[in-house]
């Protein structure tokens, strides 16, 4: 059921601290950490702690939670004093998405082309 969490979903295990993660920011809804392959200099994971498998499903189920994910990845631009970055949701295997629970990449520290991939 979307929001609640999934024994086998590696994001729920790293909100339940089963596994570990090099964590930046937390609140109360999201957790940002670095990603373990980094695709730029800056490459952090934003995802809300509730589960959601896509950030479609996401946005249409929980609007208010995928504004916090969003306003989180600002925060951590902030926090890693970027000027310039980029923002990506993958949503779907098609378009890259790996991990079955809603995050955003916020990915800087270098240009980055475009179109990307």
């Amino acid at each position: 059921m979307a929001g609640e969490p999934q024994d086998d979903c590696l994001f729920c295990k790293i909100v339940a601290g089963r596994i570990p993660a090099t964590i930046v920011r937390e609140t109360e809804t999201t957790v940002a950490f670095r990603d373990i392959n980094p695709q730029a200099p800056t490459h952090v994971l934003v995802i809300p702690k509730a589960h959601y498998e896509t950030a479609a499903v996401l946005a249409a189920g929980a609007p208010g939670l995928a504004a916090d994910v969003l306003r989180e990845t600002q925060a951590v631009a902030d926090d890693e004093k970027l000027d310039s970055y980029r923002i990506v949701f993958n949503t779907g295997s098609g378009a890259g998405q790996t991990v079955w629970h809603a995050h955003a990449h916020v990915l800087g520290g270098r240009g980055l082309e475009w179109p990307p991939g």
